[in-house]
């Protein structure tokens, strides 16, 4: 993506203050739900059926680790360090772009809904995909970066509550 593209994909959310207060906001409710949600599994899951809450535990946490190591060696710039651009969400961080941790972490939790819950995992899969739109206009990420962040979460949930 070069930096016209950027200004171009995020101009619609850039209208006025409002636009891009909501934009925010939409980056920040998706995830806070996502985040509510998970512990909520977890919870239902230590009075109902304790056999799945330590693999609903285990599996995420091990991923998220790993995709943690994985964006430190990776180390790849953020669009706004590179293309020289005023990302819609506001960040400072510095490299770690690649692969999302918020998207590999909503794809992940949906994944475990899907093992537990299934019918609860698509609101989430839903959320999923738009997270990886707004990581992307927000220009917090590649979209590479989200496709890799989703398919490593998808991957782990499918291999470690269905596989194994």
């Amino acid at each position: 993506m070069t930096s016209s593209q950027y200004r171009k994909l995020s101009a619609p959310f850039r209208k006025n203050k409002n636009s891009v207060l909501g934009f925010n906001l939409l980056n920040t409710v998706l995830t806070v739900i996502v985040y509510i949600a998970y512990p909520s599994l977890l919870a239902y899951l230590a009075f109902s059926d304790r056999t799945k809450l330590f693999r609903c535990v285990l599996i995420p946490a091990g991923m998220l680790l790993f995709v943690s190591g994985l964006r430190r060696v990776i180390n790849r710039p953020r669009p706004y360090e590179t293309l020289n651009i005023r990302p819609l969400i506001n960040k400072d961080k510095k490299g770690q772009s690649m692969p999302s941790r918020h998207i590999f972490s909503v794809f992940m939790i949906a994944m475990t809904f899907l093992y537990v819950k299934p019918v609860l995992s698509i609101p989430l899969f839903i959320i999923g995909v738009l997270l990886c739109a707004v990581r992307v206009i927000g220009g917090v990420h590649y979209l590479s970066d989200v496709l890799v962040g989703a398919a490593i979460g998808l991957l782990s949930g499918l291999l470690g509550y269905f596989v194994f």
